[in-house]
């Protein structure tokens, strides 16, 4: 049984709204930290089988595919590294994102289901962290759909480096 960290925020836009921002796999690294960039695999760009490499600082990467898909209210990504292999420390792990309308709102709520390698004792001495990662991802995600700005520091300084070597 994996274990989950989770957390829900309610965004000040109206579920088509939000959905027409969520559904857009490209704008993770505007909203989670550590990512610098995104790259598409082949493919579909949004629905099922859709797959993503999210860049992070220092060359690291992490790849996304999406392994279940509601239209109008969410998807789950299965979290890999290449081929079929979870990234370290992870057995395997998935993240998901769920919309509620909530009157003129819609309430979002960010999931991660996890099992680790080193089993149940490691699960439960990185739960507060990985609770704390997802929080932090969900904050983000509501600021950044609803003022347009990113949340990302990694991101703008990934923008001010790459302008600064094109000039």
């Amino acid at each position: 049984m994996p274990a989950i960290a989770s957390h829900s925020v309610l965004l000040d836009l109206p579920p088509q709204a939000a959905w027409a921002k969520l559904r857009d796999l490209s704008l993770a690294p505007y909203y989670v930290p550590g990512l610098t960039g995104c790259q598409f695999h082949p493919g579909a760009k949004e629905g099922l089988g859709a797959s993503r490499r999210v860049l992070r600082k220092g060359g690291q990467y992490l790849d996304e595919s999406v392994v279940q898909w509601q239209e109008g209210t969410g998807f789950v990504l299965r979290l890999h590294k290449g081929g079929n292999d979870s990234p370290f420390p992870f057995r395997e792990a998935s993240f998901s994102y769920a919309l509620q309308a909530e009157g003129n709102a819609t309430r979002i709520t960010l999931q991660m289901r996890y099992s680790l390698r080193g089993g149940r004792l490691f699960e439960g001495l990185l739960a507060k962290a990985f609770n704390k990662v997802v929080q932090q991802i969900a904050e983000n995600l509501k600021a950044f759909y609803e003022t347009g700005r990113t949340q990302n520091p990694d991101r703008i300084e990934t923008r001010l480096q790459e302008r600064a070597t094109s000039e």
